[in-house]
């Protein structure tokens, strides 16, 4: 069994007290491999070795370009290791092997490689039109990076959130201590040893392993790292922001959501209700932007009860190596026993289980975290299901009787992540997405991320942006150089204004 070790300062070691913990596969609690237990103390070693990397300057001061060629590298790496590294996310997280092959792990190339050629827009100072202001002077902006960058990933897309922050942290000329979820590390240890392989300077990408309290917490709270980027629940990104307000670090947080979904009375059926169970289930629907509660005009209620219902019928829930399987385990029994515990109050309340919503039987599923889609209709808009975030295999359908009321429903919540509208007139639908307060809106798609387009959440959904050059602003500092072009006092503006000034 492989023993996975910290990476830190560009070489793998022991956590202090030679600790472990184990790496579980979802699927059959088989234990995979095992993980460095880091510490407090191997938090801190890692962000010494980023904070010297950093100050040395031969990453922070080489030319973004040159920093890029290392990522457009990378990118063909991925596309050599495709198969490992989808089977490592698979085994690590649970996720179908159809997705991490031909969705995650390309995606992850693919923003190698759009963050390098977005390291143009980092390069070159900036000037802006003065009109209005003195002739003296040459004004211009530079974007520099912050410093050290701690980045915090959760279990549910280990290796793609990864990548999503530290790429564009590191173009733009950070230091990164990135710290995966103790649930799902495999991956990102994988990936770690391609990014050994570029040749980045000592200390550039650090990466500690271990459980959140401790380790997350510990990164969090270091008062020598100077921004945090982390994906994970609402309740977390808001005692991160506590903690990182001791010393104001910057923050970037892609948080929770309860995403509306609302279907149009023009809507292609058969389409829809495909795309609402690919936007609601795919990876068991353990995604921030899944699309978990659904409105549908009352004329077409009944058709759609009916189709969802038979469609939902046919997925197949297995082992997710297998490549004819549809959804795979949850991540863990604590998650599978809280998604049937929501299921179990969905019924309380009222709404009507079409199928699913259960431990599947057989031999197969005699271990492993599994629970079988939920497709609950009749639900209300003010139920538990239709109002928090389950994140799991769970949609509650929910009937409207005109448009307005749709629009009121589904941005009645304390998130705004993701939204949806499903329609054959895009006119009509763009013109309701542009009244659904969230970051994203889908219009006949969902879970479709350009790497060109910035991505975050209204509201409780987070705070900055990730993807687009927005994404990579994000992990810069601005600065504002003002240079007075006259060389004499006399010629300069404040000389006018000189206090004790006698020259008349």
């Amino acid at each position: 069994m492989n023993t996975y070790g910290l990476y830190i300062n560009g070489k793998w070691k022991e956590a202090k007290g030679s600790k472990t913990f184990p790496m579980m596969n979802p699927a059959n609690e088989d234990i995979i491999a095992l993980a460095a237990h880091g510490s407090r103390a191997d938090v801190d070693t890692a962000v010494l070795a980023a904070r010297r990397a950093f100050d040395k300057g031969d990453w922070s001061g080489m030319h973004p370009r040159e920093r890029a060629k290392y990522f457009f590298k990378l990118e063909t790496l991925v596309a050599e290791n495709t198969a490992e590294l989808a089977t490592f996310e698979t085994l690590d997280a649970g996720m179908v092997i159809r997705i991490t092959e031909g969705m995650i792990v390309p995606l992850v190339g693919l923003y190698c490689q759009k963050f390098a050629e977005m390291a143009e827009y980092i390069t070159e100072p900036q000037s802006r039109a003065q009109s209005g202001f003195p002739a003296l002077y040459w004004d211009y902006t530079v974007r520099e990076p912050i410093g050290v960058v701690g980045c915090i990933v959760p279990w549910n897309f280990p290796l793609f959130l990864a990548a999503w922050k530290l790429v564009p942290a590191l173009i733009a000329g950070n230091t990164v201590v990135i710290k995966p979820s103790s649930s799902a590390s495999l991956s990102l240890l994988e990936f770690t040893k391609l990014i050994d392989s570029l040749g980045l300077p000592d200390g550039v990408f650090n990466v500690v392993t271990g459980p959140g309290s401790e380790t997350g917490d510990a990164l969090v709270a270091h008062p020598l790292v100077n921004k945090i980027s982390m994906t994970g629940s609402t309740e977390v990104g808001k005692e991160v922001i506590r903690k990182a307000s001791q010393n104001l670090k910057r923050v970037t947080l892609e948080l929770g959501g309860k995403n509306p979904a609302v279907v149009l009375d023009d809507a292609d059926l058969e389409m829809t209700v495909d795309g609402v169970l690919f936007g609601g289930l795919i990876h068991q629907g353990q995604v921030c932007m899944s699309g978990s509660r659904v409105y549908i005009p009352r004329q077409l209620y009944p058709d759609f009860l009916s189709l969802i219902e038979k469609r939902a019928r046919t997925l197949v829930v297995g082992d997710p190596m297998d490549h004819g399987v549809d959804m795979g385990p949850l991540i863990s029994r604590t998650q599978q026993e809280k998604v049937l515990n929501y299921i179990e109050h969905g019924k309380k309340e009222g709404a009507r289980l079409l199928c699913g919503g259960s431990m599947p039987t057989g031999e197969q599923f005699e271990k492993g975290f599994w629970v079988t889609p939920a497709i609950f209709a009749d639900a209300k808009h003010e139920m538990v299901i239709s109002r928090e975030e389950i994140f799991g295999p769970v949609i509650s359908l929910i009937p409207y009787d005109d448009e307005d009321e749709a629009v009121v429903m589904a941005n009645d919540t304390p998130y705004g992540l993701t939204a949806g509208v499903w329609g054959a007139d895009i006119e009509r639908a763009n013109n309701l997405a542009r009244r659904l307060r969230a970051g994203t809106v889908f219009v006949n798609d969902w879970h479709i991320l350009n790497p060109n387009f910035p991505f975050g959440g209204y509201k409780e959904s987070g705070i900055g942006r990730e993807s687009g050059i927005e994404g990579l602003y994000e992990f810069t500092e601005i600065k504002t150089i003002h240079i007075n072009i006259k060389r004499s006092r006399e010629e300069s503006f404040w000389f006018q204004f000189l206090l004790g000034n006698t020259d008349d």
